[in-house]
């Protein structure tokens, strides 16, 4: 029996980073200098020109500042304190080109998914119409150079929790049908975890498991949450 993709799980939604868009409208721009280029070749037939005489730079910069001064997401960055900064530089649109408008945007798409998990903050979201449709990554949420995010795990193996080596990224569609458990879970210095049974989450379930059944355990516990909503003592 074949399964309907859920149009809201992260592996089918990806990041378009600035760098990705910026560099989009950098190919636009040198298609417009080539143009204008060749353009100047053919007038000047016959003469003797260098290539200063050709290449106009005001061609791409322009691109690029119309980029900047005009894209729906285009800000000022927030720089009344670090955490201000740090934050905006973490924020997730689904507006903007090629995204959702606040109009067309339905509950399910602002609604927090299992997948969200240790990647997008299910707190940090602001209130009225933007609400679920503007994000922040979490903690220790990555974006990987295919667009997807990625968050820590550390693996385990037949109960013991590997302590020793870094952590391993997964994405949304790498983590499907793994037994995960909480960074609460109490282990012995070797990592041998101490309880007979344990809480795991495996998509959008949460199966009380034997430690030998798990396959990762989180990196912390605030792992969940972005980095100013992790900031906020005893929180719920």
């Amino acid at each position: 029996k074949a399964e309907i993709d859920d149009i809201d799980h992260l592996s089918n939604r990806r990041v378009r980073t600035v760098g990705e868009q910026l560099s989009q409208q950098f190919g636009v721009g040198l298609a417009r200098m080539a143009r204008t280029i060749r353009e100047r070749m053919n007038v000047r037939d016959n003469e003797v020109f260098t290539p200063i005489d050709l290449i106009n730079a005001k061609t791409l910069s322009s691109v690029i500042n119309s980029f900047f001064g005009t894209n729906q997401l285009s800000q000022f960055m927030d720089q009344t304190n670090p955490l201000a900064e740090i934050t905006h530089k973490r924020r997730l649109s689904a507006l903007g080109p090629g995204g959702l408008s606040r109009e067309r945007a339905g509950f399910e798409v602002r609604d927090v998914h299992y997948t969200h998990y240790g990647r997008l903050c299910p707190i940090e979201t602001p209130e009225g119409p933007n609400i679920g449709l503007i994000s922040s990554l979490s903690v220790y949420a990555k974006v990987n150079s295919m667009g997807f995010i990625e968050t820590p795990y550390r693996k385990v193996s037949e109960g013991v929790v590997d302590i020793k080596n870094e952590p391993t990224y997964l994405s949304a569609e790498e983590e499907e049908e793994r037994l995960i458990a909480q960074a609460t879970v109490n282990v012995d210095d070797d990592g041998k975890i101490l309880h007979d049974k344990v809480i795991a989450r495996m998509e959008g379930d949460f199966p009380v498991i034997d430690p030998s059944e798990l396959h990762y355990t989180d990196v912390a516990p605030n792992q969940i949450s972005s980095i100013s909503a992790s900031l906020i003592p005893f929180l719920e």
